[in-house]
């Protein structure tokens, strides 16, 4: 198991503990933190849970090996050179995993002709902030277990991945995108699928759900987005970008119409339609989804969450095409 950390030393230890309580058995797994230039105790801590947790815990220096190198893909290579296992799982640093979450990894890791498994990931935290951003990954969620069902993946969430090291090294890892900060998870998926077509699984199991805090700012979450939309112009399959314009231009439609209403009042019956029309096949499309995460209520932030898609998804992709941010106090350039 790999987890890649920078700064995390408040976070680890309850992840550290989690993976105590796999049902698993412990010897059945290592753990791999790699420590990527922290400036906090991230190596300390991990050292001191090494000395006693159960299981293998292993602690990967960036600093040590890499010198200047940086980054979450190359920490994640770093592990995968280290790894004595055939098959990875990933999760981040800020992650809490439920005692059954590698059993059923290693339940379809079995399956000879699964090369990638993407698994749940679940927003938790308090407010209508932390319960929007909830709903959000929710649909993410949704639509990248249909994608696979459909055989045509088009996301994953690195929080909650699981791949053979056979199939990293067959499609050449990172290579192609690795100057690219983000997207460790969703390029290597689009390249195992293009490789293995029949290979992609989704583990749909409430066992397998991993929960990870929301973000606790407007300005912490349009950072976050910013990230993950910098990697779209860098997509190399055409489903990806072609979903990504299509939500993203029928999101400005909807809005636009609203806004067209108030000036020409012919077009208000429209755009009810169009808008009840939208917000009933988002709540039919959510509800086993957010079943799984034992969230159905949120299903009442619908109407809200539409409203501000437009503009919101609109913000984050042209300051993601623009390409610089920060995360994690490092500057990342496009």
């Amino acid at each position: 198991m790999l987890i890649a950390a920078r700064n995390e030393a408040e976070n680890l230890p309850a992840l550290l503990q989690d993976l105590q309580q796999q049902a698993l058995p412990l010897t059945h797994f290592e753990v791999l933190v790699v420590d990527d230039h922290s400036a906090d105790a991230t190596a300390a801590v991990v050292r001191q849970w090494a000395a006693q947790v159960a299981y293998p815990l292993r602690l990967i220096s960036l600093t040590e090996l890499s010198g200047h190198l940086t980054g979450k893909k190359v920490a994640i290579q770093a592990a995968l050179a280290a790894a004595r296992a055939p098959w990875v799982v990933c999760t981040d640093a800020d992650c809490r995993v439920p005692p059954g979450w590698l059993a059923a990894h290693a339940a379809l890791a079995t399956e000879a002709a699964v090369q990638l498994v993407s698994g749940p990931v679940l927003l938790t935290g308090r407010g209508w902030l932390a319960e929007l951003q909830g709903v959000e990954l929710a649909g993410l969620v949704g639509v990248g277990a249909a994608g696979i069902g459909q055989g045509r993946p088009t996301m994953c969430n690195g929080a909650n991945l699981g791949y053979r090291k056979t199939a990293f090294a067959a499609v050449g890892g990172f290579a192609g995108n690795e100057h690219v900060a983000s997207g460790d998870d969703e390029f290597l998926l689009h390249k195992i699928q293009a490789a293995y077509p029949a290979g992609i699984r989704f583990l749909s199991e409430p066992t397998a759900i991993v929960r990870t805090a929301a973000q606790p700012t407007l300005r912490a979450l349009l950072q976050q987005r910013v990230r993950w939309a910098s990697k779209w112009r860098h997509y190399q399959q055409p489903a990806p970008r072609r979903l990504a314009v299509l939500v993203l231009l029928a999101n400005l439609a909807l809005f636009s119409g609203l806004l067209l209403s108030f000036f020409q009042p012919q077009l208000r019956l429209w755009t009810l339609a169009a808008w009840a029309l939208k917000l009933g096949a988002d709540g039919w499309f959510l509800l086993p989804v957010l079943g799984l995460f034992g969230r159905r209520r949120w299903l009442a932030w619908l109407p809200l969450l539409q409203l501000a898609y437009a503009p919101y998804a609109l913000l984050t992709g042209l300051l993601g095409l623009r390409g610089g941010y920060v995360w994690k106090g490092r500057e990342v350039e496009k």
